[in-house]
């Protein structure tokens, strides 16, 4: 089994694969951490800041990495933002089978009424350099940007509306 887990930044995408991993014990990949290590060793002039580039840089090598997963057999969690919200097109329907896709959304309602709780939460698992950049307006402005594409691409995604209770079943 493929978990895919993606959503905006602070949404808990490696708080909810932390916690798959201690349930199901599934091997977790990291997509920040793939990211990192391909600008840092300078196998990209791009910087953590090309989102965009950064999804159309890295989704087909994530891409792969899920077939070859699927083709051995492997279960495996893959976690981050850069996991396009088409990526069912990429896969035939034997690969499909395997894979379940969950895009973490805050509401509008959540956000405005625990920002200080996102905020406090930022590290509780990894441990995040400067995180002067996120607003309450950057929060609202990707979470309705997520949703939107989420409806728009049929995929599956997780509301967090009145508390941050977020777990799923592996089927």
């Amino acid at each position: 089994m493929i978990i895919l887990i993606s959503g905006a930044s602070h949404t808990g995408k490696t708080l909810l694969a932390q916690k798959l991993l201690e349930k199901y014990k599934y091997p977790i990949l990291s997509i920040d951490l793939l990211k990192m290590g391909l600008i840092r060793s300078n196998n990209t002039s791009l910087t953590p800041e090309d989102d965009e580039s950064l999804e159309k840089y890295l989704w087909p090598i994530v891409r792969e990495m899920i077939k070859t997963a699927t083709e051995n057999k492997q279960n495996l969690i893959v976690e981050g933002a850069y996991i396009p919200f088409d990526w069912k097109k990429d896969f035939d329907l034997s690969y499909l089978k395997t894979i379940q896709f969950y895009c973490l959304v805050m509401t509008q309602n959540y956000i405005q009424n625990h920002f200080t709780d996102i905020k406090n939460y930022a590290n509780i698992i990894e441990n995040r350099l400067d995180d002067s950049w996120f607003t309450k307006e950057t929060a609202l402005e990707e979470n309705i940007k997520n949703l939107r594409l989420c409806k728009q691409n049929n995929c599956h995604y997780v509301l967090i509306d009145d508390s941050y209770d977020v777990d799923i079943e592996i089927n």
